[in-house]
């Protein structure tokens, strides 16, 4: 997943004309983020987002950069700071917006990492918060690709568990990438990433 978002960062580097103090912050961000320095961009959008009050995304980026590095550590500790910190910068903006689907999914995405990290402890305590969480982000966006992508690979993982059938939930995938080629972000720092991981989730439903 972090090397797919990477890609979207580097992308977004690459056509941002840095104009504003914002746009040229955000720019700078992504180019850490694309060099894999996760801290400094991390950094420089908590910088951003104590300027701008207003716009959820800086805050957002915080969170995400958290729990996709969160996703690739086995350190507990290392994974709790990030995980901690994701939630802090989410908790900020789900305050402000809480009907917000991006912030749902990310929402879902932190809680999706803590059962990752410890399934016999989290799952249970968390599977039906993100079920929650994604059932309200349908409600709210039931054509953003991410909200319908993201519920789909949570079930998918708990259909592979339980050993239920997985075809209605190949299905979701397969709808979610048919929304990835019209969706249309509001401005190029809006959420955009996705579509290469739904892709590869979808390969062995294919077999």
């Amino acid at each position: 997943m972090t090397k797919k978002i990477v890609i979207i960062a580097l992308f977004v580097t690459s056509i941002v004309s840095s104009q504003t103090p914002y746009e040229q912050g955000m720019g700078k961000a992504f180019s850490l983020w694309g060099e894999g320095k996760n801290t400094e961009a991390s950094a420089m959008f908590e910088r951003i987002a104590s300027v701008e009050k207003d716009n959820w995304l800086p805050n957002y980026y915080v969170a995400l950069v958290n729990t996709t590095s969160a996703f690739g550590t086995n350190d507990k500790t290392l994974l709790n700071a990030l995980l901690t910190k994701a939630q802090l910068a989410l908790d900020v903006e789900l305050a402000k917006n809480p009907n917000n689907a991006e912030l749902l999914v990310m929402q879902a995405m932190i809680h999706t990492a803590w059962i990752a990290s410890d399934p016999m402890t989290n799952g249970m305590k968390l599977s039906g918060k993100v079920m929650e969480l994604y059932g309200k982000a349908e409600q709210i966006a039931p054509n953003n690709p991410r909200v319908v992508f993201g519920k789909a690979e949570f079930e998918m993982g708990s259909a592979k568990f339980f050993g239920t059938d997985t075809k209605p939930i190949c299905a979701q995938i397969a709808k979610s990438i048919e929304l990835f080629a019209t969706f249309k972000p509001e401005s190029i720092f809006h959420p955009k990433w996705g579509l290469e991981r739904a892709l590869e989730t979808l390969k062995p439903c294919e077999k």
